[in-house]
């Protein structure tokens, strides 16, 4: 069994059931991490927002983040690209299966934050550096592209605008009578564990959803290979909808816990952080820049993380109390953009 693990391709049947595996050991692990994490979130007093979009959004981007680096390395660029902006636009359309979960108003409109907003506006920013690094010249710096380099500079500037945006804010959100507002509450016996036991655990758990995301991006590969499925369809798509479990979990957990912001907050940290999976993927493929190696499907799945990116901001702006079906406009819209697209990649 080591041998059969560690060579790829593995049989269909093998991958199809790994797949799988990996998959529910990332949905326990992310319920496991929305205790833990909104715990911290008290305890450090960094809020559910600024919390939840870094350190959340690293812990269930670790998955991802394997995967892109271990199929990059394996000179499958385009299903590590595939993988980072698929994850994206799966994660996006997770707030409107969390949304589904609270019942009272639109999530978008509970969960007013000035922290989510920039960080929606970060993502759009994310997004945009990396379409223009497909189209900039495919020269390279230190062996990196240099969309790379402004995608990282981008995002600490961000994380730092954003961080001073919570100190003296000049724009809030009007609260009205179902905004629920970030403030501790009762965790339970977990008051009563130690900080550094807390982190130590939310590090663990972090680490095991990694390991299932090595074994997905072999599982991948192999059915690539195998199936002869497309990279843009297999990455975008199968890895893309498996790597936005842990947000999706994530967010749906917190929605019950009456953890709204740190719902947003989780999908939309997870997604920045996928976008910086493409840096992950561009140092770990040595056949050249990876926004260059990206094809017109995995560009296609770019431009509608893009698009659904700025429909997500704008519900959060536009905090519309209910829709159809207990959805808000960006709900709708959300799952019929990601529906979409799906279909036009399994033709």
């Amino acid at each position: 069994m080591p041998d059969l693990l560690t060579s790829v391709p593995w049989p269909p049947g093998l991958s199809i059931a790994l797949f799988g595996v990996a998959g529910v050991l990332t949905v326990f692990a992310s319920i496991r991490l929305v205790t833990l994490g909104d715990t911290l979130a008290d305890r450090t007093g960094w809020g559910e927002a600024f919390f939840g979009a870094v350190f959340f959004g690293l812990a269930t981007s670790l998955s991802g983040i394997v995967m892109t680096a271990v199929t990059a390395v394996a000179d499958q660029p385009q299903l590590g690209y595939g993988n980072a902006v698929g994850g994206i636009a799966a994660q996006t359309t997770a707030v409107a299966v969390a949304d589904a979960f609270h019942r009272r108003v639109n999530l978008e409109h509970a969960a007013a934050s000035l922290s989510n907003v920039l960080f929606g506006a970060l993502l759009i920013a994310l997004l945009a550096l990396a379409l223009l690094g497909s189209y900039a010249p495919e020269v390279t710096l230190a062996g990196l592209h240099p969309a790379s380099f402004a995608m990282v500079a981008a995002y600490l500037g961000g994380l730092h605008l954003i961080r001073r945006s919570g100190a003296s804010p000049l724009w809030q959100a009007v609260a009205t009578t179902e905004t629920l507002p970030d403030v501790p509450h009762d965790h339970g016996s977990l008051d009563r564990t130690s900080t550094t036991r807390l982190w130590v655990r939310f590090a663990a758990v972090g680490l095991l959803v990694s390991v299932g995301g090595w074994v997905i991006a072999r599982a991948a590969e192999s059915l690539v290979v195998v199936t002869g499925l497309s990279a843009g369809f297999v990455g975008a798509i199968l890895m893309g909808a498996v790597n936005a479990l842990p947000e999706t979990v994530t967010a749906v957990a917190a929605v019950r816990r009456g953890a709204p912001t740190l719902a947003i907050a989780a999908v939309l940290g997870g997604n920045g952080l996928d976008a910086l999976n493409l840096v992950v993927g561009d140092i770990a493929y040595r056949g050249g820049s990876i926004y260059h190696a990206a094809g017109p499907e995995e560009l296609f799945v770019t431009a509608s993380a893009l698009f659904m990116t700025a429909v997500l901001l704008g519900g959060l702006l536009v905090r519309q109390a209910c829709g159809w079906g207990r959805l808000g406009f960006e709900g709708i819209v959300l799952l019929g953009s990601y529906a979409t697209m799906t279909a036009v990649l399994a033709v």
